[in-house]
């Protein structure tokens, strides 16, 4: 299992898969260093793609495993490995954030994160806000 940056070589694939972000926003992210993928015998496993919150504080907008490969550990090597890339650019916090009836709030915080707030938009669950100090 390898996590590397994505590559404009991915594009097809994640933007089929990731319905939350337009194609070329995504195409933007991936030149910039700002989405990884977990990839198997060059096969696509995952990906984590983030931005900056306030301009200056990374934030981990969506984490994906596909089906096949869920609850094998490689959501948690991305998180790790963004987190490592994280402190390496010189950041000392990570945010990011699931809503309340989803699943991940428990995978976050088995990973250390910490609730830190929340955001409650109209008829939606409420979104539960997650830091972490790296």
């Amino acid at each position: 299992m390898g996590i590397e940056f994505a590559t404009q070589g991915d594009l097809e694939q994640i933007s089929l898969l990731d319905k939350h972000i337009q194609k070329e926003e995504l195409a933007r992210l991936i030149s910039v260093n700002r989405v990884l993928v977990a990839k198997d015998e060059n096969k696509l496993c995952g990906w984590l793609r983030y931005n900056l919150f306030w301009d200056n504080t990374p934030f981990m907008n969506l984490i994906y495993v596909l089906d096949k490969y869920q609850g094998k550990g490689i959501g948690k090597q991305l998180v790790a490995k963004w987190e490592q890339t994280m402190k390496k650019h010189g950041h000392n916090r990570v945010l990011t954030s699931t809503l309340s009836n989803e699943e991940a709030q428990h995978f976050y915080r088995k990973l250390g994160y910490i609730d830190c707030g929340s955001l409650l938009l109209p008829n939606e669950p409420l979104e539960i806000l997650f830091i972490k100090e790296i």
